[in-house]
């Protein structure tokens, strides 16, 4: 790694000062940015999973009421319904520590009109309720597994800049500082030494 470049003496070793307290202020503002993100994700996460478990089985239960049907009637009984407008989907957006990431997820299934032919049965009926309804947990689960993907690339990405900032950029400051330290404190010491000798010389002609 190549080393820094900074004016000599004192200006240099102030920017280089300057330098490090931002590089360390900012890796802790860095640290709890991520904590704040890691909390959100976790809950996240745990939503997540909840919203998925909820949208299978909502699933299971339509995929049951539609084999009970089609055993009652025949497949020829799906054609009568399969023509429905399709849902609708509105997300409300949010932002967590500046990432823009679905809130929430509401999924608007059309009512059957009253001239459409309805179910060939009781099981159907159920079919096209519980269909519904799996369709809405689909989509609440599509906006929460959105929020932890967004959120989980940033906790990355987060935590990349603190591990640059806290191994490589602060360190490196340090080092840069204490050479500039160390050359300071002996560029003063030889302008001392070489006073003394001006003053000793001086003395020696009188």
């Amino acid at each position: 790694m190549a080393e820094l470049r900074v004016p000599p003496g004192r200006a240099g070793r102030m920017r280089l000062r300057r330098s490090l307290e931002a590089a360390r202020r900012g890796a802790d503002l860095l640290d709890r940015k991520l904590q704040i993100l890691r909390t959100r994700h976790e809950a996240l996460r745990q939503a997540e999973r909840s919203a998925e478990e909820d949208w299978h089985r909502r699933l299971r239960e339509a995929e049951t009421w539609m084999r009970r049907g089609v055993l009652l009637s025949g497949e020829e009984a799906l054609d009568a319904v399969a023509c429905r407008p399709p849902a609708e989907l509105e997300i409300v957006w949010t932002a967590t520590m500046g990432v823009r990431h679905p809130r929430t997820a509401s999924c608007t299934v059309p009512e059957r009109e009253p001239g459409d032919p309805a179910p060939a049965n009781t099981a159907l009926f159920h079919a096209e309720g519980a269909y519904a309804d799996a369709v809405r947990a689909a989509a609440e689960y599509a906006a929460v597994h959105a929020a932890v993907r967004a959120l989980g690339e940033e906790v990355l990405r987060t935590r990349q800049r603190v591990r640059a900032l806290r191994r490589h950029w602060v360190p490196r400051l340090e080092r840069t500082l204490a050479r500039a330290d160390a050359a300071l404190e002996q560029g003063e010491h030889e302008d001392a030494v070489r006073r003394r000798w001006a003053a000793n010389a001086l003395e020696d002609r009188d």
